[in-house]
């Protein structure tokens, strides 16, 4: 079996790029295997967050940053329309999610792409980009995903720490490496909920090294106040790319859409890593979602009221945490956090990770009330 991706032309170009026959044969393998290798899908990428042994049915899950909440009502019925159609390909769904995306954002179609999530867009992102001599730069701590679609291909990863006050140190990033191929950057920031500025961002923009891509991840753009999006940027034809998923606010994370959105030689290097028909369930969820005008501003209030509620109990029992404007935060437990995870789990409430960087800090993902009053009690009996 061989990948139509594995034409002469980018055969020579991934060797132009710094592949050795050793990595371009690897990468071969993986093209043509396609779902099946790591890191390439999202079962793989659930791995981060996925738990492996049995789940009472009364747990507290708020360890993978979902939305407890599911997709809205209407999007729901949607889908449940489309379900006895899923025997057909339906591509004018994808179509109609790109032409509505588009017309929010205000970028041409042509500017759009669609994905299954946007954890795909990330990878081929990596295999676009980076290379053994491209390398991929990402703060600190930040989404490992990236990292990882780096090491398999044999390209450096550059981790950035964060500055003092939890955002993307800019500069650093900028003069990490001259030779960088893809600057990822996380707004707000997957595991911290922080955000970094416009003028920060437009910075990073305007001084990254010559040839690189800066790739903007607003996956949990929509739940944080003040946010500031680079869509615009995309639109003016800059060198980025800007990721957009429903799996946060929208609730719909084991229901897969997600897109890129950038100029269209661009998305054409990234998508030419994949192929084949999107999820219609997940194509007519998503567009009906954004379809309903009300859902961001209400979801986005629930979310802050919650996340508020359960920060303040933090600082009422003097624990110290990363302030955080998305659906998750970073608290520190003062010891090895992997100890805090595991005893928590054995209270029935499930928590997210620990960083590399930050050994003594786990993720909290932002559930609803009821669940953050569960992790309140199970919290204050691990750490006592």
């Amino acid at each position: 079996m061989t990948s139509p991706i594995l034409t002469p032309d980018t055969t020579r170009e991934f060797l132009k790029r710094g592949f050795s026959r050793r990595h371009f044969g690897r990468l071969a393998t993986m093209l043509t295997a396609g779902a099946a290798m790591p890191f390439y899908n999202e079962p793989a990428l659930a791995q981060f967050s996925k738990l492996n042994h049995p789940i009472p049915p009364d747990a507290v899950l708020i360890n993978a940053n979902e939305n407890p909440l599911g997709p809205c009502a209407e999007a729901a019925e949607a889908m449940r329309n489309i379900v006895q159609k899923g025997g057909r390909y339906m591509y004018a769904l994808t179509d109609e999610l790109v032409n509505t995306l588009a017309e929010v954002e205000g970028v041409k179609p042509s500017y759009v792409r669609a994905f299954a999530g946007s954890s795909a867009p990330l990878h081929q992102a990596v295999l676009a980009f980076c290379s053994p001599d491209k390398s991929y730069v990402v703060g600190d701590p930040g989404y490992e995903a990236g990292g990882r679609a780096a090491q398999f291909i044999g390209a450096k990863a550059h981790n950035v720490p964060l500055t003092k006050d939890y955002a993307h140190d800019v500069k650093a990033m900028a003069a990490v490496d001259s030779n960088a191929g893809l600057i990822y950057l996380c707004n707000p920031n997957n595991p911290t909920g922080t955000l970094t500025s416009r003028e920060d961002m437009e910075w990073l923009l305007a001084n990254k090294p010559a040839g690189s891509i800066l790739m903007v991840d607003e996956a949990y753009i929509h739940l944080a106040e003040g946010a500031s999006t680079m869509v615009d940027m995309a639109a003016k034809d800059k060198d980025i790319v800007i990721l957009r998923t429903f799996s946060k606010l929208y609730g719909m994370a084991g229901l897969r859409a997600g897109a890129a959105i950038a100029r269209p030689d661009l998305l054409e290097k990234i998508t030419r890593f994949s192929a084949g028909a999107m999820p219609v369930t997940a194509m007519v969820g998503a567009t009906t979602s954004l379809k309903v005008k009300t859902l961001v501003a209400e979801r986005r209030k629930y979310v802050k009221e919650v996340r508020e509620d359960t920060l303040a109990f933090l600082d009422k029992h003097h624990f110290h945490y990363v302030p955080s404007v998305s659906n998750k935060f970073m608290v520190d437990v003062r010891r090895p956090g992997r100890e805090v995870i595991d005893a928590m789990a054995q209270e029935k409430v499930y928590i997210g990770r620990v960083w590399p960087s930050w050994p003594t800090y786990v993720r909290v993902t932002v559930g609803t009330h009821e669940d953050m009053e569960k992790f309140k009690a199970a919290f204050l009996k691990v750490m006592s």
